[in-house]
């Protein structure tokens, strides 16, 4: 599995501690030194079975700037939504974990973290 993390993340920071206490094996990807592309956020979303609006954090300054509250959230600007989050990494939810049985979640409760740790 991969797990996409912020390290200064309180959240990413626990479920890192919980990967590994269960003995999980992990890739990390550092997100904002590493931004996935449009198209593996095409491929994350997928598999997260969520949109663009949905893992975008909209306080962060960009999106301010951007002023995405006020974006449709519509197929229509999809498009767009996923290029912002390309460019201004900062606005993806964290962490987002893509499991080996295909499946990915937002980590940012313990319960969902769950989920995706071996059984």
């Amino acid at each position: 599995m991969e797990i996409w993390i912020n390290p200064r993340c309180g959240k990413c920071r626990s479920a890192l501690t919980e990967l590994d206490a269960v003995g999980a094996e992990y890739t990390v990807r550092r997100y904002l030194e590493d931004p996935p592309t449009a198209a593996e956020l095409e491929q994350v979303l997928e598999r997260l079975l969520l949109e663009p609006w949905d893992i975008t954090r909209l306080d962060e300054q960009p999106a301010k700037d951007l002023g995405m509250k006020k974006w449709t959230r519509t197929n229509t600007d999809r498009t767009r939504w996923i290029a912002a989050l390309a460019e201004h990494p900062i606005l993806i939810q964290r962490p987002i974990i893509t499991a080996d049985d295909g499946h990915a979640v937002v980590a940012r409760t313990p319960e969902v973290l769950k989920s995706v740790l071996p059984s």
